[in-house]
């Protein structure tokens, strides 16, 4: 709905000016939804309390939701004394007065389905996969346009359901499916849209056919074809990012999408494999600003999993970041790069949270940044702005796992060991392997006394990892607390084997 030279998009919620995305926080959001959803009614604060700070969050309800309303006012470029869109009724509540405009329905939200591959060579699902994650992430560009994560688009590869079907489960009206077929150095895509509000319409359907080289370009040909059919106009800034891309090497784009393949199974040897892939990838193209962010990443991880002492990983991380940026310096990912590394290698905490922002800027709708900048404001302790980062990067990428094990992480982190426990657990549910869910998981029991299922917890944690540092020395941690003290050293020992690890982990021991 719009108002003004705003649009509040729907379902996502976001707040959008003549459809740029406004950066505004998860309470001044909130509020704004709840007073749009009933014009010209005075939405009281108890009602706004209610809607929007659980009885069990910790904060000042009043502080709130005067900050919100402040927030919210400089967003709009509103004031209290002359409102055009939230009028202050004092002593009773809130009210919108603005005129809004009802649309039409029109596609707004999407979901790419991933692409069949029709290769003879069965080892290119990887590349079929990549291609369909990089389509996802040059549509989510488009502001006006709410695309499906690539891990809920995932969950539909082996389709047995009817589309209307899946549209109802994503909350989408309109999807792009296809196919992939790589010839050597050349690859096409035959990509069809689908309204599957209308009987499950096909809208449009294209060939695209290039070389390796120019497949970036080949995205963002289907996009803005594709922007083009939901009738959605594209912005300047959106066109320029689209296109924004050098010719690459194409051996080094295989490579790439090979390591972006194994970082996303976030296990020991996913992150020792995506390492290789994303050294091949700037070795090959040395002007590749995305595998540089790669590499940053996944050597990032590796450190914290103690699997790198801290300058092979966060300290090389910040420099490889920093070349990514110096090739690109609108790269999203290379800020959430750098402000991930900063924040572990140097704790510079301001430096850190100003890159995060800065990526969010480039890229609002960014799971993975969301999600990083959450756990570092848990860390800092800011938890109430790490939980509205968390849940925004819930929201945008719901089914996968590692969103709620950040849940988990933030809530150990506060002490809402109860929340932790919920949020882990639904991580497991989404993928039973990971590792890191079974960390903060243990660490919640051994917090709340509870040793026998922590040491199932963690035990389960040290052997999903490979036996990485971080997970072997929580185990020890709930070995010590249980006053296992023999297991508890043996575990020390196994340390003092590893390559690295983090003496914070070894002191809890």
């Amino acid at each position: 709905m719009r108002f003004g030279v705003f649009e509040l998009a729907q379902p996502t919620g976001e707040l959008r000016r003549d459809g740029a995305s406004v950066n505004l926080q998860e309470q001044p959001l909130q509020v704004l939804r709840a007073l749009i959803e009933e014009p010209g009614r005075i939405v009281t604060r108890e009602e706004l309390r209610q809607k929007i700070w659980p009885a069990n969050t910790f904060v000042d309800f009043d502080h709130g939701i005067n900050n919100a309303i402040k927030r919210l006012r400089e967003a709009l470029e509103d004031t209290a004394a002359a409102p055009r869109y939230i009028e202050t009724l004092p002593r009773r509540g809130y009210r919108f007065v603005g005129k809004i405009e009802r649309e039409t329905p029109r596609m707004r939200a999407l979901a790419v389905l991933p692409l069949v591959n029709l290769s003879p060579d069965a080892e290119q699902e990887y590349f079929a996969e990549g291609l369909t994650d990089a389509l996802i992430t040059t549509l989510a560009k488009i502001g006006q346009l709410r695309v499906v994560s690539r891990t809920s688009s995932m969950l539909y590869k082996s389709r047995n359901k009817p589309l209307r079907e899946i549209a109802r489960e994503l909350a989408v009206d309109a999807f792009i499916e296809g196919t992939m077929l790589r010839a050597g150095p050349r690859v096409r895509i035959t990509a069809q849209l689908i309204d599957v509000r209308n009987e499950e319409k096909l809208v449009w359907a294209e060939n695209y056919e290039r070389g390796l080289g120019d497949v970036l370009a080949l995205q963002a040909d289907v996009a803005s074809a594709i922007a083009r059919e939901v009738h959605v106009k594209l912005t300047p800034q959106e066109t320029a990012r689209l296109y924004h891309s050098h010719t690459v090497e194409p051996a080094a784009y295989e490579a790439y999408l090979k390591g972006r393949y194994h970082w996303i199974r976030r296990s020991r040897e996913g992150h020792e494999r995506a390492v290789q892939y994303f050294e091949q990838a700037i070795l090959i193209d040395p002007e590749y600003a995305a595998a540089y962010s790669g590499l940053a990443d996944a050597v990032s991880i590796m450190g914290l999993w103690g699997l790198l002492t801290p300058q092979e990983a966060c300290g090389k991380a910040k420099e490889l970041a920093r070349t990514a940026l110096e090739i690109d310096v609108s790269l999203a990912e290379a800020h959430t790069s750098l402000a991930w590394a900063t924040f572990h290698y140097d704790w510079a905490f301001a430096d850190s949270e100003s890159e995060f922002e800065r990526a969010l800027e480039l890229d609002p709708r960014s799971g993975a940044g969301h999600h990083w900048f959450g756990m570092a404001l848990g860390m800092m302790g800011r938890y109430e702005e790490a939980y509205t980062e968390i849940r925004r990067a819930i929201r945008l990428d719901p089914h996968r796992s590692l969103m709620h094990f950040g849940m988990a992480f933030i809530s150990w982190c506060g002490r809402r060991y109860d929340q932790a426990i919920d949020a882990a657990r639904e991580a497991l549910e989404l993928d039973p392997y990971a590792a890191q869910a079974y960390v903060w998981l243990g660490l919640t029991y051994v917090a709340k006394s509870m040793f026998e299922p922590a040491l199932d917890a963690l035990q389960k944690a040290a052997n999903l990892s490979g036996r990485a540092p971080v997970a072997v020395a929580c185990l020890g941690e709930a070995y010590a607390a249980v006053g296992d003290e023999v297991q508890a050293r043996r575990i020390l020992e196994e340390l003092t084997g590893q390559q690295h690890v983090t003496a914070y982990f070894v002191s809890r021991v």
